[in-house]
């Protein structure tokens, strides 16, 4: 790992048998984007973004995972944000590929990227009102 990337996001290294990553970094909501450059400066690529739904805690959670072919590394970076209000801004200006993801995310978990340049929905119908990964989730 990177000495400057270690010294700015709080990584903590897990059991890659166990969980299928090398790292992981559980960061506050506005330390996202700069964790994405950091990563993006390191050489990292990103992988995939997705939600979890802690409803009974009240929050959602981001949850970016990237990767580096070159050395093996696989890093997950995780974010909570209110379940109320899920809003995160987006890493799309940092890796373009983020787009989809972010996309994806905001339609199945109802989370909002702040900045991003197109929230309209990528899997479900553009009328859509529901979000069908939360927890609380009727069909």
């Amino acid at each position: 790992m990177n000495a400057k990337l270690a010294a700015s996001i709080p990584f903590q290294p897990v059991d890659y048998t166990a969980k299928g990553y090398h790292f992981d970094a559980a960061i506050a909501p506005e330390k996202v984007v700069e964790a994405a450059a950091l990563l993006d400066a390191a050489g990292f690529a990103l992988d995939t973004i997705t939600g979890v739904d802690w409803m009974a805690e009240g929050q959602m959670e981001v949850v970016y995972d990237f990767f580096r072919f070159d050395e093996g590394l696989r890093v997950a970076v995780r974010t909570r944000i209110p379940r109320d209000n899920p809003e995160v801004a987006t890493i799309s200006g940092i890796y373009p590929g983020a787009n989809w993801h972010e996309r994806e995310t905001h339609d199945f978990f109802g989370i909002n990227f702040v900045g991003h340049p197109d929230m309209t929905p990528f899997l479900l119908p553009e009328d859509a009102t529901y979000h069908p990964l939360r927890k609380d989730f009727v069909a």
